[in-house]
Protein backbone atom coordinates (compact mmCIF):
# COMPACT_ATOMS: atom_id res chain seq x y z
CA UNK A 1 0.00 0.00 0.00
CA UNK A 2 1.24 3.52 -0.31
CA UNK A 3 2.74 4.83 2.53
CA UNK A 4 4.32 1.60 3.37
CA UNK A 5 8.27 0.72 3.02
CA UNK A 6 8.00 -2.85 1.64
CA UNK A 7 5.49 -4.21 -0.79
CA UNK A 8 4.93 -8.20 -0.70
CA UNK A 9 2.16 -10.93 -1.60
CA UNK A 10 0.52 -12.21 1.34
CA UNK A 11 2.09 -14.91 3.27
CA UNK A 12 -0.32 -17.36 1.82
CA UNK A 13 0.98 -17.23 -1.75
CA UNK A 14 4.15 -19.14 -2.54
CA UNK A 15 4.70 -16.65 -5.19
CA UNK A 16 2.89 -14.88 -7.93
CA UNK A 17 2.47 -17.78 -10.02
CA UNK A 18 0.70 -19.18 -6.46
CA UNK A 19 -1.40 -15.77 -6.33
CA UNK A 20 -2.45 -16.06 -10.37
CA UNK A 21 -3.93 -19.81 -9.75
CA UNK A 22 -6.31 -19.11 -6.95
CA UNK A 23 -7.12 -15.78 -8.64
CA UNK A 24 -8.31 -17.61 -11.75
CA UNK A 25 -9.96 -20.27 -9.37
CA UNK A 26 -11.97 -17.83 -8.00
CA UNK A 27 -12.73 -16.04 -11.32
CA UNK A 28 -14.56 -19.29 -12.56
CA UNK A 29 -15.99 -19.92 -9.45
CA UNK A 30 -17.81 -16.53 -9.52
CA UNK A 31 -17.69 -15.96 -12.99
CA UNK A 32 -21.51 -15.06 -13.74
CA UNK A 33 -21.53 -12.05 -11.25
CA UNK A 34 -18.37 -10.86 -12.26
CA UNK A 35 -19.61 -10.99 -15.87
CA UNK A 36 -22.65 -8.92 -15.00
CA UNK A 37 -20.76 -6.05 -12.39
CA UNK A 38 -17.02 -5.83 -13.97
CA UNK A 39 -13.80 -6.65 -11.54
CA UNK A 40 -12.64 -3.97 -9.25
CA UNK A 41 -8.76 -3.70 -8.87
CA UNK A 42 -8.95 -2.19 -5.91
CA UNK A 43 -9.52 0.00 -2.52
CA UNK A 44 -6.82 -2.65 -0.43
CA UNK A 45 -4.18 -1.31 -2.07
CA UNK A 46 -2.87 -0.18 -5.25
CA UNK A 47 -2.59 -1.96 -8.08
CA UNK A 48 -0.59 -0.11 -10.08
CA UNK A 49 2.93 0.04 -7.65
CA UNK A 50 6.09 -1.18 -9.86
CA UNK A 51 5.89 -4.12 -7.17
CA UNK A 52 3.11 -5.48 -8.13
CA UNK A 53 1.75 -4.13 -11.69
CA UNK A 54 2.75 -7.07 -13.37
CA UNK A 55 0.86 -9.48 -11.57
CA UNK A 56 -2.49 -6.79 -11.71
CA UNK A 57 -2.01 -6.65 -15.84
CA UNK A 58 -2.16 -10.51 -15.91
CA UNK A 59 -5.21 -10.60 -14.00
CA UNK A 60 -6.55 -7.98 -15.74
CA UNK A 61 -6.00 -10.01 -19.06
CA UNK A 62 -6.99 -13.09 -17.92
CA UNK A 63 -10.45 -10.85 -17.34
CA UNK A 64 -10.75 -9.22 -20.39
CA UNK A 65 -10.02 -12.53 -22.27
CA UNK A 66 -12.83 -14.04 -20.62
CA UNK A 67 -15.17 -11.24 -21.47
CA UNK A 68 -15.22 -9.50 -18.26
CA UNK A 69 -14.96 -5.75 -18.18
CA UNK A 70 -12.26 -4.40 -15.26
CA UNK A 71 -12.10 -1.13 -13.45
CA UNK A 72 -8.59 -0.09 -12.05
CA UNK A 73 -8.04 2.88 -9.39
CA UNK A 74 -4.80 4.25 -8.51
CA UNK A 75 -2.48 7.03 -7.52
CA UNK A 76 0.29 5.98 -10.13
CA UNK A 77 0.72 7.65 -13.38
CA UNK A 78 4.13 6.66 -14.60
CA UNK A 79 2.51 3.13 -16.62
CA UNK A 80 0.35 4.91 -18.65
CA UNK A 81 2.41 6.12 -21.59
CA UNK A 82 3.40 1.68 -21.93
CA UNK A 83 0.17 0.30 -21.05
CA UNK A 84 -1.65 2.52 -23.78
CA UNK A 85 0.86 1.64 -26.68
CA UNK A 86 0.42 -1.81 -25.34
CA UNK A 87 -2.70 -1.55 -25.97
CA UNK A 88 -3.18 0.08 -29.54
CA UNK A 89 -0.39 -3.00 -30.54
CA UNK A 90 -2.45 -5.31 -29.43
CA UNK A 91 0.69 -6.26 -27.49
CA UNK A 92 -1.26 -6.60 -24.16
CA UNK A 93 -4.34 -8.21 -25.38
CA UNK A 94 -4.95 -8.96 -28.86
CA UNK A 95 -8.73 -8.60 -28.86
CA UNK A 96 -10.32 -5.82 -30.73
CA UNK A 97 -12.01 -3.28 -28.21
CA UNK A 98 -10.78 -4.79 -25.57
CA UNK A 99 -10.21 -0.80 -24.23
CA UNK A 100 -13.59 -0.44 -24.07
CA UNK A 101 -13.32 -3.12 -21.43
CA UNK A 102 -11.28 -1.17 -18.96
CA UNK A 103 -12.12 1.85 -16.90
CA UNK A 104 -9.23 3.43 -15.47
CA UNK A 105 -9.80 5.85 -12.31
CA UNK A 106 -7.33 8.17 -10.78
CA UNK A 107 -7.69 9.28 -6.69
CA UNK A 108 -7.62 13.07 -6.78
CA UNK A 109 -7.40 15.05 -3.59
CA UNK A 110 -5.90 18.12 -4.93
CA UNK A 111 -3.28 17.54 -1.77
CA UNK A 112 0.09 15.99 -2.84
CA UNK A 113 1.74 16.47 0.62
CA UNK A 114 -0.67 13.98 2.02
CA UNK A 115 0.14 11.41 -0.36
CA UNK A 116 3.96 11.63 -0.42
CA UNK A 117 4.37 8.25 -2.29
CA UNK A 118 2.16 8.98 -5.12
CA UNK A 119 2.22 10.44 -8.27
CA UNK A 120 1.17 14.20 -8.47
CA UNK A 121 -2.37 15.10 -8.78
CA UNK A 122 -1.08 16.78 -12.01
CA UNK A 123 0.71 14.04 -13.22
CA UNK A 124 -2.36 11.85 -12.00
CA UNK A 125 -5.04 14.32 -14.52
CA UNK A 126 -2.16 14.10 -17.11
CA UNK A 127 -2.42 10.55 -17.69
CA UNK A 128 -6.39 10.26 -17.04
CA UNK A 129 -6.43 12.84 -20.12
CA UNK A 130 -4.41 10.23 -22.60
CA UNK A 131 -6.02 7.31 -21.66
CA UNK A 132 -9.59 9.20 -22.20
CA UNK A 133 -8.14 9.97 -25.57
CA UNK A 134 -6.79 6.66 -26.08
CA UNK A 135 -10.47 5.54 -26.07
CA UNK A 136 -10.69 4.07 -22.29
CA UNK A 137 -13.21 4.80 -19.80
CA UNK A 138 -12.04 6.98 -17.18
CA UNK A 139 -13.29 7.97 -13.93
CA UNK A 140 -11.78 9.95 -10.44
CA UNK A 141 -12.44 9.14 -7.03
CA UNK A 142 -12.36 12.23 -4.98
CA UNK A 143 -12.07 11.13 -1.91
CA UNK A 144 -11.56 11.99 1.09
CA UNK A 145 -12.72 15.67 0.17
CA UNK A 146 -10.12 17.35 2.28
CA UNK A 147 -11.75 20.84 1.45
CA UNK A 148 -14.41 21.47 -0.98
CA UNK A 149 -12.21 23.61 -2.95
CA UNK A 150 -9.75 21.22 -3.72
CA UNK A 151 -12.31 18.95 -4.98
CA UNK A 152 -13.64 21.59 -6.87
CA UNK A 153 -10.79 22.39 -8.09
CA UNK A 154 -9.86 18.57 -9.49
CA UNK A 155 -13.17 18.35 -10.56
CA UNK A 156 -12.45 21.51 -12.83
CA UNK A 157 -9.59 19.97 -13.89
CA UNK A 158 -10.63 16.89 -15.47
CA UNK A 159 -13.92 17.74 -17.20
CA UNK A 160 -14.42 16.98 -20.70
CA UNK A 161 -12.13 13.38 -20.32
CA UNK A 162 -13.60 11.90 -17.24
CA UNK A 163 -16.63 10.08 -17.44
CA UNK A 164 -17.34 9.31 -13.48
CA UNK A 165 -16.53 10.87 -10.59
CA UNK A 166 -16.96 9.41 -7.46
CA UNK A 167 -17.19 11.96 -4.92
CA UNK A 168 -16.83 11.13 -0.52
CA UNK A 169 -15.89 12.79 2.74
CA UNK A 170 -13.21 11.88 5.11
CA UNK A 171 -14.31 9.65 7.78
CA UNK A 172 -14.36 11.23 11.19
CA UNK A 173 -13.84 14.68 10.00
CA UNK A 174 -16.90 17.44 10.53
CA UNK A 175 -18.09 19.42 7.84
CA UNK A 176 -19.76 22.37 7.45
CA UNK A 177 -23.40 21.48 6.41
CA UNK A 178 -23.86 24.19 4.74
CA UNK A 179 -20.63 24.70 3.04
CA UNK A 180 -21.22 20.72 1.62
CA UNK A 181 -25.10 21.80 0.25
CA UNK A 182 -23.20 24.34 -1.28
CA UNK A 183 -20.78 21.84 -2.82
CA UNK A 184 -23.53 19.90 -4.35
CA UNK A 185 -25.36 22.57 -5.62
CA UNK A 186 -22.27 23.39 -7.51
CA UNK A 187 -21.88 20.13 -8.58
CA UNK A 188 -25.42 19.72 -9.97
CA UNK A 189 -24.37 23.10 -12.30
CA UNK A 190 -22.10 21.48 -13.94
CA UNK A 191 -23.02 19.89 -17.39
CA UNK A 192 -24.47 16.49 -18.16
CA UNK A 193 -21.65 14.43 -19.85
CA UNK A 194 -19.87 13.21 -16.97
CA UNK A 195 -21.78 10.98 -14.21
CA UNK A 196 -21.12 12.25 -10.26
CA UNK A 197 -22.15 9.92 -7.72
CA UNK A 198 -22.09 11.39 -4.33
CA UNK A 199 -21.64 8.84 -1.56
CA UNK A 200 -23.76 7.86 1.64
CA UNK A 201 -21.46 9.96 3.54
CA UNK A 202 -22.22 13.43 1.46
CA UNK A 203 -25.85 12.37 1.25
CA UNK A 204 -26.45 12.29 4.81
CA UNK A 205 -24.53 15.57 5.55
CA UNK A 206 -26.37 17.40 2.99
CA UNK A 207 -29.48 15.74 2.85
CA UNK A 208 -29.58 14.97 -1.00
CA UNK A 209 -30.36 12.21 -1.98
CA UNK A 210 -29.50 10.42 -5.63
CA UNK A 211 -33.28 10.30 -6.72
CA UNK A 212 -33.97 14.15 -5.65
CA UNK A 213 -30.85 15.38 -7.58
CA UNK A 214 -30.41 15.56 -11.74
CA UNK A 215 -30.12 12.77 -14.19
CA UNK A 216 -26.46 13.01 -14.33
CA UNK A 217 -26.00 11.61 -11.17
CA UNK A 218 -26.39 7.97 -10.28
CA UNK A 219 -26.36 5.64 -7.44
CA UNK A 220 -23.53 3.16 -6.41
CA UNK A 221 -24.97 0.27 -8.88
CA UNK A 222 -24.20 2.62 -12.18
CA UNK A 223 -22.14 0.81 -14.53
CA UNK A 224 -19.78 2.57 -17.06
CA UNK A 225 -19.68 -0.35 -19.30
CA UNK A 226 -22.91 -0.44 -20.14
CA UNK A 227 -22.98 3.18 -21.39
Amino acid sequence: MLGDNFVSLKSCFKSEEHALYFFEKEFEANYSELNKHGLFFSFTTDPMLKETKGLTEAAMHYAIYNNVPIKILTKRAEWVDFFIKCYENYECVDIPNAKKMVAVGFTLTGHDELEPNASTNAERIKAMRKLHAAGFKTWASIEPIIDFESAKDMIKKTLGFCDLYKIGLMSGKKYDIHDAQVFVEWLREIPEEPKIYIKESLQKLTRYTTEELDDNFVGRDYNLFNY
